[in-house]
């Protein structure tokens, strides 16, 4: 179904579209790994949103000549190990390029650590569009779908890694031009690459917009992540967006949001929207220019103590395996959803 643009729209967008069967298998897709493909059915436990490293100085600046990656490596190693040690068995790295994103690094805590560490393409233009190069805003979409396709195609920065996904970012709505193009080259991107996109967003109107624009794409919701969506407070958007077929990502995970979390979890499992949650913890990360890379949050607060209080909640087992295990890999499964044409996932 074609949606119009008018932002009038939005608020009826749901009413057309249904979720239909829940917690479908694992799909016979793949995972693209920074060492290659990995069945998705293979995936494991899954962390769908951390960072290795980031750098925040800015598009022009960010160089990997800003950092000692033997440094970066000495830091972050450990909270791999812990992370694996818990029980995670697959990670994607949400660091988009022009904000540090390392696929050297990243494969060497990979094949370290025994993680599966998925890595990324695609830009990021939120935060006042600091981290957008500047040929993104003379090119068009096509143009930067292209420059995105090729490093699937060949990988990143003359290394043999691929991105496993699409990262963009967009600044609260209404989108501006540019995070416009952004929505649009990631949904170009996606129907030749079959690779999901995960959008940071802001806001509810921000989302709305997003899915309406990659819907315009042609390219089905089940293929859209809502990155931090459990910064929307309002639960029924959040069901709205998941009953249209989008991921539902509650990634502020961490020792001290346990309770409000619980209570997400919860309500979206009543609606009958477990099989459309995402949980992670946007930690990390080795922050450059900071001694020893900075404040580092550990990536074990969802074993540690979400997990445990779901369980003293009366969440089964179950369930949260459909949440750790099956949901990122249907996710994040390698496979083109164009709209109308989709494989049954929601």
């Amino acid at each position: 179904m074609r949606i119009l643009r008018q932002t009038a729209i939005f608020p009826f967008v749901f009413c057309f579209l249904q979720a239909t069967s829940a917690n479908p298998s694992i799909p016979d897709a793949v995972i693209m790994t920074a060492w290659g493909t990995v069945p998705a059915r293979e995936l494991g436990m899954a962390l769908p949103h951390e960072h290795m490293l980031v750098d925040f100085i800015g598009a022009e600046h960010v160089s990997a000549d800003r950092y000692d990656r033997d440094e970066v490596f000495e830091v972050m190693f450990p909270l791999f190990q812990e992370a694996a040690n818990a029980g995670i068995t697959a990670f994607f790295e949400g660091t988009p390029a022009y904000l540090g994103r390392d696929p050297v690094l990243i494969t060497r805590l990979s094949m370290a650590s025994g993680i599966h560490i998925v890595t990324n393409t695609g830009y990021y233009g939120a935060a006042k569009d600091k981290y957008i190069p500047a040929h993104a805003y003379e090119e068009t979409a096509q143009e930067l779908a292209d420059r995105w396709i090729k490093e699937w195609k060949w990988g990143i920065d003359g290394t043999n890694v691929r991105p496993g996904f699409i990262k963009i970012g967009v600044d609260p709505g209404p989108l501006s031009a540019i995070d416009g193009k952004l929505v649009t080259a990631a949904a170009i991107t996606h129907l030749a690459t079959g690779l999901t996109i995960a959008c940071h967003i802001s806001d509810a109107r921000a989302a709305m917009e997003v899915l309406n624009e990659i819907m315009i794409a042609n390219v089905d919701p089940s293929a859209l992540i809502f990155v931090h969506a459990d910064g929307i407070r309002n639960i029924a958007l959040q069901a709205g967006l998941a009953a249209a077929g989008a991921w539902i990502e509650y990634d502020s995970v961490q020792a001290d949001s346990v309770g409000r979390h619980v209570r997400m979890i919860k309500s979206m499992m009543r609606g009958g929207y477990g099989d459309r949650l995402l949980l992670s913890h946007d930690a990390g990360w080795y922050s450059v220019g900071e001694p020893k890379g900075g404040q580092i949050r550990p990536f074990i607060a969802l074993m540690h103590d979400l997990l445990p209080a779901l369980k003293a909640d009366g969440v089964g087992q179950e369930q949260i395996d459909i949440m750790m295990v099956d949901n990122p890999a249907r996710a994040y499964a390698v496979r083109i959803r164009e709209l109308g044409n989709a494989p049954v996932d929601h």
